[in-house]
């Protein structure tokens, strides 16, 4: 061993010096002797490492399975020199700290730590595993949550930080990445190295302002504005954070968002935001309650056990607090909210385990519940054989393709590719909305454009699990495997797009299989 590694060992090895309930093993020093308690010794060994499930600025998180009980974990790996080199060695001891005393005072609503161990060059904390993952995600594949699954979440993280406080813990990072779901899809809440435990002696100015500063990774967007300035943090930046969540879960975005951190802070510190059109009325009251730039009157700030004026709060009436954590959560499913110029959507879809090909006129017709007519605007070129849209011969795809080179002016966004259908979209994400020229080919791709400032926005990515569904002549939702895309056509040909995407998937994937 290098005189570099034995100066790692000594100084992370009082990691290892207080040992929680509910752990198996702690952090243990690599020339600890094995005689020494050996049922409880972990190590590496003893489990097989699989997916990449997370990573952090000195972490990664794995999958794991254990080999002698064949149960899965989540295995948080810590390399010793990243922590010293980035002087996060109270942090680390800070999350170990708080997960035992979550551990002494269990929660369904946070992850679990079952033990700890260390090598040479790392530390490795084996927690339970939450299958679903983040609830970031899930916000993002539906554009933004129905009323009822925003109520429940909500509920669900209040009761979360509702024991935090009571144990005197502030998590100070509270974020929809740092929310997890188990099997059952209930929340449970991670990732405590910006916490706080109020009033404990290693918090002291220091680490008070590492933490602050290390909470400003990724977080922008959740961070309360003292937090921001020189006063200390209270317990209700979580509650300012709760606001943001929950304005995220009901509009499909956070409310501070710019192009950079600078310009985020500022926003912040202004309280500078404003609400969509269609945000649930009864939500924005309880944003609004929570978001305020003066920490003492914030909404449950006075409260002195739990939070009853956030609980009896109209937006989370009717929630049966005591029993939530068995409750079955709403289904997370496609929906787009409902606006001043329109009704809420919503989509019963889910990629089925054994796919058909096909989406006729009988069927669309039954959805919309539209008689289709024969006189309907042709789809932009149209190919010359019945039998597919792709179905276009050499020679006249090399001529279209010239033409369209020459006279299209979305040409060069398609990267040589047939435009076989284009028009102007409204893309929608939750409650906002940005215009797009849309623009099908072959290939198959779907992009979409600033038609405004001209610059390729992205696109729908493509897989035999695709699917169009129209809900209305103007809107149809794109089910993909990650995400579920939103979009208006203003001149009310939703029907013709379904059925131009549909044809385009059929063609293409009944040839490759």
């Amino acid at each position: 061993m290098s005189a570099g590694e034995v100066s790692v060992e000594c100084r992370i090895q009082d990691l290892d010096e207080s040992k929680g309930n509910g752990t198996s093993d702690t952090l243990t020093e690599p020339n600890t002797s094995s005689s020494t308690n050996p049922p409880l010794k972990k190590s590496a060994k003893d489990f097989r490492f699989g997916k990449l499930i997370g990573e952090g600025s000195f972490s990664m998180v794995y999958l794991a399975k254990d080999i002698h009980s064949n149960k899965e974990y989540a295995i948080k790996v810590c390399e010793k020199r990243h922590i010293l080199r980035e002087k996060k060695q109270k942090a680390v001891m800070r999350e170990k700290q708080i997960l035992n005393i979550l551990n002494n005072h269990p929660s369904p609503f946070f992850i679990k730590l079952y033990c700890t161990f260390q090598d040479t060059d790392r530390l490795y904390f084996v927690m339970n595993y939450a299958k679903h993952g983040e609830l970031l995600p899930y916000i993002v594949k539906v554009g933004s949550f129905d009323e009822e699954c925003t109520r429940f979440y909500t509920a669900e993280i209040l009761l979360a930080i509702e024991h935090l406080h009571k144990l005197s813990i502030i998590h100070r990072d509270l974020k929809p990445e740092n929310i997890l779901l188990d099997e059952n899809m209930h929340i449970q809440i991670t990732d405590f190295g910006s916490a706080k435990v109020i009033n404990a002696e290693n918090n002291d100015a220091s680490s008070n302002e590492t933490s602050r500063k290390s909470s400003f990774v990724g977080t922008a967007q959740y961070v309360s504005p003292e937090m921001l300035s020189d006063k200390s943090a209270s317990p209700s930046v979580d509650l300012w954070a709760l606001g943001c969540i929950i304005y995220q879960m009901v509009s499909g975005l956070p409310p501070f968002r710019a192009a950079n951190e600078y310009l985020i802070f500022q926003k912040i510190t202004k309280l500078e935001y404003d609400f969509p059109d269609g945000f649930s009325s009864l939500a924005k009251d309880l944003v609004i309650k929570l978001l305020v730039l003066e920490p003492s009157q914030r909404l449950g700030f006075k409260d002195t056990i739990g939070y009853p004026s956030i609980r009896n709060h109209q937006f989370l009436s009717n929630i049966p607090w005591e029993r939530l954590h068995e409750c079955t959560p709403p289904r997370i499913l496609p929906y787009l909210p409902g606006t001043s110029s329109n009704e809420e959507l919503r989509s019963q879809y889910q990629v089925p385990d054994h796919l058909e090909p096909g989406l006729d006129d009988k069927q669309m017709t039954r959805l919309l519940g539209l008689a289709l007519q024969e006189d309907e605007e042709e789809i932009i070129s149209k190919p010359t054989r019945k039998s597919s849209i792709l179905d276009i011969p050499p020679e006249e795809m090399a001529q279209r393709l010239e033409e369209q080179a020459k006279n299209n002016s979305w040409h060069k966004f398609v990267k040589g590719h047939l435009i076989l259908k284009q028009g102007l979209v409204d893309k929608r994400k939750g409650l906002f909305a940005r215009r797009r020229m849309l623009l099908l080919t072959t290939g198959p791709h779907l992009f979409y454009v600033d038609p405004q400032n001209l610059v390729l926005k992205g696109e729908i990515p493509w897989s035999p699990e695709l699917r169009a569904e129209p809900k209305n002549f103007k809107i149809f939702f794109v089910h993909t495997p990650n995400r579920t895309y939103y979009l208006e056509d203003p001149e009310g040909f939703s029907l013709k797009w379904c059925r131009a995407i549909e044809e385009v998937r059929i063609a293409t994937y009944a040839q490759s299989s």
